[in-house]
């Protein structure tokens, strides 16, 4: 037996695996629970559209510091540890907000939030996977996916509908969020450990190098994401501004049912890509990106909230494809000793991709106007899905046997 493993029999390990899931929906919950609420925090506290963006950009900054220095931590001290230690992070960030009087507090939120996701993000997924029964372990490798993805479309949903719908809009759904967090850290709690042997763990920033054997296929790869990524980014910062000041829809569960839509629809492109397989989800999530980018693109010029809609349920199936391809293709690709380092580069690089087109976005809306500047960011988004695609074909035309 495995020394990372407990001794924990398949028979016992029936409901740990969801359970674990269960606590990664609501930790990844939690990050996006303010996506929603932007435009009436930008009411209460008088910041531009721009800011909005920086806030969210440093939820994505948490996130890759927490990768780099804490990514491996768990193999170390255990999973049950971290897991929790995410929840605190998760629930402090639920304070903040609730506690808020100004943009400090959602600096700080943010902050933490990204804290809380990097943590969470490999530890959940690999916990779920070992918790599972050997013949359910293919079926919680989706699942950890799905309950990342799904948790992260989660929170718009559950902000949208109670700051729509229930009283304190801004008060009520983080009360909500620290509830969830006090179950889901009981029942991190009763998880059976399987790390066996502790260590102490290196507190140093991972190396985020590729071998050269393999840049190219980690280059198409990561541009891929990238491209999907970016989009994620936009749909859960400033949608809901396109919403309320493009599309002419104030209602805040709309604007969290949107958000979720581009999640549902990634978690479904993973689920076709397994079908798929990277050779022909790659490609083809590349090319669906570009479709929903030109959805995206006719529905702001046309203030269609219908396209708009379809757009995001587009470009989230082709983001789930193409995420899903890239995983597979970088990891399958990595020798044995540097597939944890290689897979970092490319969550950290996805990650980049959240925050920095999207204060591009905010940095445009200030010179061009909101418009203008969704436009821009959509035309972006498809040309480096095209470039994707174009390297895709000289890497298969350079492929030995062709």
């Amino acid at each position: 037996m495995d020394s990372r493993r407990s001794d924990v029999d398949d028979g016992e390990r029936g409901w740990p695996f969801l359970a674990a899931a269960y606590a990664f929906v609501v930790t990844m919950c939690g990050t996006t629970l303010p996506t929603p609420l932007y435009s009436l925090y930008q009411r209460e506290f008088g910041f531009s559209s721009f800011m909005v963006t920086v806030i969210f950009a440093v939820y994505a900054a948490g996130v890759i510091v927490a990768l780099l220095l804490l990514g491996s931590v768990s193999d170390f001290i255990g999973r049950r540890p971290v897991m929790l230690a995410a929840l605190v992070l998760s629930g402090l960030s639920a304070v903040c907000f609730l506690l808020a009087q100004g943009l400090p507090e959602l600096f700080a939120g943010r902050t933490l939030s990204g804290l809380s996701a990097g943590l969470a993000t490999g530890t959940a997924t690999v916990t779920v996977i070992e918790l599972a029964p050997e013949h359910r372990r293919r079926g919680a490798t989706l699942l950890a996916t799905g309950a990342n993805l799904g948790g992260l479309g989660l929170g718009p949903l559950l902000a949208g509908v109670l700051a729509q719908y229930a009283p304190a809009p801004l008060k009520l759904v983080f009360v909500v969020d620290l509830v969830l967090v006090a179950v889901s850290a009981a029942v991190v709690l009763a998880l059976p450990e399987t790390v066996r042997k502790r260590s102490r763990p290196p507190l140093r920033p991972q190396r985020l190098r590729v071998p050269k054997e393999m840049r190219s296929t980690f280059a198409a790869a990561a541009m891929a994401g990238f491209a999907g990524f970016a989009t994620l980014g936009l749909f859960t910062s400033v949608s809901p501004t396109f919403l309320s000041e493009v599309e002419g829809e104030s209602n805040l569960a709309v604007a969290g049912a949107v958000a979720f839509s581009v999640f549902a629809a990634s978690v479904a492109g993973q689920v076709l890509g397994r079908r798929l397989g990277p050779g022909r989800s790659l490609p083809g999530g590349c090319a669906v990106l570009v479709a929903g980018m030109a959805a995206i693109a006719v529905s702001l010029a046309i203030a269609s909230l219908e396209l708009l809609v379809l757009g995001a349920v587009i470009a989230g199936t082709g983001q789930g494809l193409s995420f899903h391809a890239a995983v597979r293709v970088v990891t399958e690709s990595s020798p044995a000793d540097h597939r944890a380092e290689v897979t970092s580069a490319l969550f950290v690089l996805m990650y980049l991709a959240i925050s920095i087109p999207v204060i591009g976005v905010g940095a445009l809306t200030v010179a061009v106007g909101l418009r203008s500047a969704g436009l821009i960011f959509t035309g972006c988004v498809a040309l480096l899905a095209v470039a994707t695609l174009l390297r895709l074909r000289a890497l298969s035309a350079a492929a030995p046997g062709r």
